[in-house]
């Protein structure tokens, strides 16, 4: 038998849980840390989409000669 904990989660599942954290039990210094963090990921995540992007034109481009 397979453990469904032990397998990772799904990007939407970790959405969801970012999503319906309890975020009245931080303090503002979290919420802050939390934003920073949440900044930082976005950056990371929109670097990797350019990168994807221009991947797959140059692959586009090559593929359509």
């Amino acid at each position: 038998m397979f453990d469904d904990e032990a397998l990772p989660k799904r990007k939407s599942d970790l959405l969801a849980d970012l999503a319906r954290e309890d975020l009245d039990k931080l303090s503002v210094a979290e919420l802050d840390d939390r934003i920073a963090g949440l900044k930082v990921e976005l950056a990371r995540t929109e670097t990797k989409r350019g990168a994807a992007a221009a991947f797959k034109s140059a692959a586009d481009a090559l593929f359509k000669k």
